[in-house]
């Protein structure tokens, strides 16, 4: 069954639901599913709505139509048509764990996405892509090139056609222009609970300061390094006697879970911006 989901956001006021609803319910739509939440803090309204598409009005008129609507609320919106998959590229490094994890979810059906490329800055992994038989560009990068390597990934998006960027563990910085063209586009996933131990070597870092839990986070990339809005989290606890590579090991699963839900909220439009947060509706709907 075909579904269209909006997010909607805008200044909390009276009437809401009651217009919302009923703008779809005037144009014949069936309303499979419907998320609400007001931030009584900064009087702001969200809602995730999603409609049964069965093709009695065209998506350019219904948007047409829905953005006079918008102008008289003052809303801001964005849609999405589960006919029309997330197009996904994978920026890697070394690291194979996420990367590979996202690629078996793709394979199997769990993320609901394609991933036509794999741009990497080594090539450790292009064995990888060649397992899932996707083409792989290898991007290598200095300081001196940085900006003409960021030209070179930008073109390969472009010509793909891609709608989100993950950095599965790209172990590099990305520049304050990159992020700020692909805003609320990026997902990055950062080995640690945020704020955490930075630099080299996080996990013997933990190790050595004896740490009772370890975590990763995804969050959307900004100009400010790994201070994006937080998408996803999780943590485990750990003993005074797991080894550093215990920790490794443990991090790796962590993260893999931690990216792969992040991924999985964005491509089921489950996700607003607002401001430094984000507003994750609930996985099932």
């Amino acid at each position: 069954m075909s579904s269209i989901v909006f997010l909607i956001q805008c200044t909390d006021q009276k009437g809401l639901v009651a217009g919302i609803t009923s703008f779809f319910a005037e144009r014949q739509f069936n309303i499979l599913h419907c998320q609400q939440y007001t931030d009584v803090e900064i009087g702001q309204y969200f809602m995730r709505i999603k409609l049964e598409d069965e093709g009695t009005l065209p998506h350019e008129q219904l948007e047409a139509e829905f953005e006079s609507f918008a102008q008289t609320v003052n809303l801001s919106w964005s849609v999405r048509y589960s006919e029309t998959p997330y197009r996904v590229a994978l920026l890697v490094t070394r690291a194979s764990h996420c990367p590979y994890d996202l690629l078996l979810r793709e394979y199997e059906g769990e993320l609901k996405c394609d991933i036509p490329l794999i741009i990497g800055n080594h090539k450790d992994l292009e064995q990888m892509a060649r397992q899932f038989d996707k083409p792989f560009y290898h991007l290598p990068i200095s300081k001196e090139t940085k900006l003409e390597q960021e030209a070179a990934i930008k073109k390969l998006l472009t010509e793909y056609d891609i709608d989100l960027v993950v950095m599965a563990r790209y172990m590099q910085i990305l520049s304050e222009q990159f992020v700020q063209e692909f805003a609320g586009k990026v997902i990055n996933i950062h080995h640690g609970f945020l704020p955490a131990f930075q630099g080299a070597r996080p996990y013997h870092q933990a190790y050595e300061r004896g740490v009772k839990i370890i975590g990763a986070t995804a969050h959307y990339a900004t100009a400010d390094l790994d201070e994006g809005p937080i998408i996803e989290q999780d943590v485990q606890r750990v003993m005074h006697d797991n080894s550093p590579e215990d920790l490794v090991m443990v991090g790796k699963d962590i993260e893999r879970m931690v990216l792969a839900r992040a991924v999985k909220a964005h491509i089921e439009h489950r996700i607003i911006i607002s401001g430094r947060r984000t507003i994750v509706f609930s996985e099932g709907a």
